[in-house]
């Protein structure tokens, strides 16, 4: 059991703001016979780092991961086997803060899970004769706090010192850590952050002092570089995600994170990356770089993500929308890191829970989700409160006010609970997930609808409209000035989030066989949808008071009934119109109002939004030049400048932001045409929406049936191809509205052109 703790004992951090000094661990392990196997299992309070004779082992970052320290702290066991020699072997083991005692969130609160770093390990050497040696941490570890890695933190990235070799160690007797927490040791079950590609530098241009490095696409990762140093030379490389128009790194909005690696370099050839941080950026500045080095100085950049595995390809022939799924991918990839992320670059890169919400099915069409999102909703189970309210950020580390609004029913926020289990289900047919996680569904759901009802009478108990400063609301909508004004939407937002997550879960409820639960939440959810109609429309499909959000949500949802709802699709189109077919959602809407405009009869105005290249667009993002999604759709004006001022979230902007990539999911749904109709895709429709400029969409999808792909053109016939795997079905609909159920195989089909319908 790897449950023996060590420590630097005498080690008293109580410094505010920062991480703690790195410890290195050190074990001599004396081989005197022929070993048949060798293992290592591993674990820290920190990040740690195991080095074998000077080799890493294993090929993840960030051990043991990011979990809710409290409840659950995972183990890594490695094969260690080929790495042993004959005689005497040096194994070390770096520990830094990471999250558990290093800096995290943008108070910069430290020590919230221990007072100092800890690390436990079990090595297991069965020998060729038969016999076995257990060797687990104790007092014949060494540890050491002068290596040559001085610090490593999250947000402010490391320091080393290239100078400093093990004879220059002081090293003590580690002592045994009584950890203050007391959480069930897992064998790791995660999808860890791996290495995925090697990126090289597009340019490099020298800017006064310093020389600046474009990779060309924003990111999460680390650098690496190689270079033939002189002893003592010091380099800083800083990282930013954009430019200024002067061509310096802007690095405002990174707030109180460093984003920095300070190097000093021993004599001669040397090559370093960091382990223990990361960063999220598209350019890297050097400083301390000597004018007769360039031409042999090598930089190189680590992609680095825990979503290693594509699920999904969807690509068509315009090339801006192309680029656009590629942003999708790459904020994806930059975020889905440990935990689903906000951003990878400042101080914050905590696990939002609005963002997955919203973001949970496209990321299940592109890639392999299971493992990944299986492990956080487990964090989320463990941090529940007793009174059914979510942490707004998983693992919450104990944040409150004002790193994130009181644990609490919060809309759309608190409905990952249910909408994640949900997208994993439809996307992989697993049971389990809904079951393992619906107690937890029902709290949320239960306390949102004691918070509807709080201080309320009649139907007023089912509008969600208590204390609008403790929810997000219409976050980052473009169309209003500030937080504020966002958060004044929160009546629309919450009641049609109950509605939504209300009726979800009595569908769940049914596919649980849960029928008086089911009933229950279908009934409710009802009530709630009369009363939006009620206290919100005028009863024929107008909204009293008119936003974008507010029409998409109950179109979407399926609050307006079929006649009502065509109208509220029209006065949404309108509006779209007004606003020269700009995007005025923020995170509820922005998900859905491809859909709620396509799916009633104005494809054109929804492609018309989707191709739109003006601010505030998802191709003015491109047209600027962005590599991934940013946070605010105003991110940068025309000139390259960050127009966003005083409106109460302290200059907030990050330009590597999944959740408006939420549009993804239209792109395989409505231009491919491609969803399930039975969970895990045992039957799906194949049904394209054509319209814009496309003529030409393709991409696949993996179930676990096999692989489905689709493919169509549209020229002086409109041809479309698909594969349907074993034991599936498929409802094949054309643009002229002829249907029929196709069965495993390959089938073609053609149609004129002059029967196609536009419109779905």
């Amino acid at each position: 059991m790897i449950n023996h703790f060590i420590t630097k004992g005498n080690y008293i951090f109580k410094e505010k703001g920062i991480s703690p000094i790195p410890m290195m661990f050190r074990r001599e392990l004396d081989i005197e016979k022929p070993v048949k196997k060798a293992e290592i299992s591993a674990t820290a309070l920190g990040i740690y780092t195991l080095l074998l004779n000077g080799n890493v082992v294993g090929n993840q970052y960030f051990a043991p991961g990011f979990t809710s320290y409290k409840h659950t702290l995972l183990y890594q066991t490695y094969d260690i086997t080929e790495l042993l020699l004959s005689g005497k072997n040096s194994l070390f083991s770096v520990v830094t803060g990471g999250w558990a005692v290093g800096s995290f969130g943008f108070t910069r609160k430290n020590r919230i899970t221990a007072k100092r770093q800890a690390f436990a390990a079990e090595i297991t050497i069965t020998y060729e004769d038969g016999t076995e040696e257990v060797i687990v941490t104790d007092e014949n570890w060494l540890v050491s706090q002068n290596g040559p890695l001085k610090e490593a933190c999250i947000y402010d990235g490391e320091v080393y010192d290239a100078t400093v070799s093990v004879k220059d160690h002081v090293w003590q007797i580690a002592e045994k850590e009584e950890l203050k927490i007391h959480p069930a040791l897992i064998r790791d079950d995660r999808a860890p952050v791996q290495e995925v590609k090697e990126l090289f530098p597009l340019s490099v241009n020298r800017v006064e002092e310093e020389y600046i490095f474009d990779f060309g696409q924003n990111f999460a990762g680390v650098i690496s570089f190689d270079i033939i140093g002189k002893e003592g030379q010091k380099l800083l490389f800083l990282h930013s995600e954009v430019l200024r128009p002067d061509g310096t790194l802007q690095r405002d909005f990174l707030r109180t994170a460093k984003a920095r690696v300070e190097y000093t370099c021993k004599e001669g050839q040397q090559s370093f990356s960091p382990r223990h941080t990361y960063m999220g950026f598209r350019y890297v500045s050097v400083r301390g770089l000597e004018k007769e080095q360039v031409d042999s100085f090598c930089l190189k950049a680590k992609v680095l993500t825990s979503a290693t595995q594509r699920n999904g390809e969807f690509s068509c022939d315009n090339d801006k929308i192309n680029r656009l799924q590629q942003n999708i991918l790459w904020g994806a990839t930059s975020n889905l890191f440990e935990i689903p992320t906000d951003c990878p670059q400042r101080d914050e890169r905590m696990g939002w829970t609005g963002d997955i919400a919203v973001f949970a099915q496209t990321a299940c069409y592109n890639f392999k989700m299971e493992k990944f999102l299986k492990k956080w909703l487990r964090d989320m189970r463990s941090e529940q409160k007793k009174t059914g309210g979510i942490p707004n950020t998983i693992p919450s580390q104990g944040y409150g006010f004002p790193e994130t609004m009181p644990t609490m029913a919060v809309d759309f926020w608190g409905d990952a609970c249910i909408m994640v289990p949900y997208a994993l289900y439809m996307a992989y047919g697993d049971e389990q997930v809904l079951e393992e996680n619906y107690e937890m569904m029902k709290a949320y759901a239960n306390a949102s609808k004691r918070w509807a009802a709080f201080a309320s009478v009649g139907t007023k108990r089912y509008i969600w409209d208590t204390f609008h400063l403790l929810h997000f609301g219409d976050w980052v909508a473009p169309d209003v000035d500030n937080m504020s004004q966002w958060q004044k939407r929160s009546p629309w937002t919450a009641t049609a989030s109950l509605y939504h997550t209300t009726s979800l879960l009595a569908k769940i409820a049914t596919i649980l066989h849960k029928r008086e639960d089911a009933k229950a939440y279908d009934a409710y959810s009802k009530k709630v949808g009369e009363a939006y109609l009620k206290h919100f429309t005028d009863g024929e499909g107008k909204l009293l008071e008119e936003f974008q959000t507010a029409y998409v949500l109950p179109i979407y949802f399926g609050i307006f009934d079929e006649k009502t709802k065509k109208k509220a699709a029209a006065n949404l189109a309108e509006l779209v119109k007004k606003n020269n077919y700009c995007i005025g959602t923020g995170f509820p809407g922005t998900p859905y109002i491809l859909f709620a405009l396509a799916d009633n009869g104005f494809a054109d105005v929804a492609y018309k939004m989707l191709l739109n290249t003006n601010c505030p667009s998802w191709l003015y993002e491109v047209k600027m030049g962005a590599t991934t999604i940013w946070e605010r759709w105003d991110g940068l004006d025309e000139k390259g400048n960050c127009p966003i001022g005083d409106d109460g979230t302290d200059t907030m902007i990050s330009y590597n932001h999944y959740a408006s990539g939420a549009v993804g999911a239209f792109f395989y749904r409505r231009i491919l045409g491609l969803e399930p109709l039975e969970a895990g895709y045992k039957t799906f429709m194949v049904k394209p929406i054509l319209g814009g400029d496309l003529h030409e969409a393709k991409g696949r999808v993996d179930t676990p049936f096999g692989t489905i792909s689709v493919s169509w053109k549209l020229g002086d016939e409109f041809e479309i191809q698909l594969e349907v795997p074993k034991e599936t079905s498929c409802e094949l609909e054309l643009p002229d509205g002829s249907k029929e159920q196709l069965f495993e195989g390959i089938h073609k089909r053609k149609i004129k052109l002059t029967e196609v319908n536009y419109e779905r």
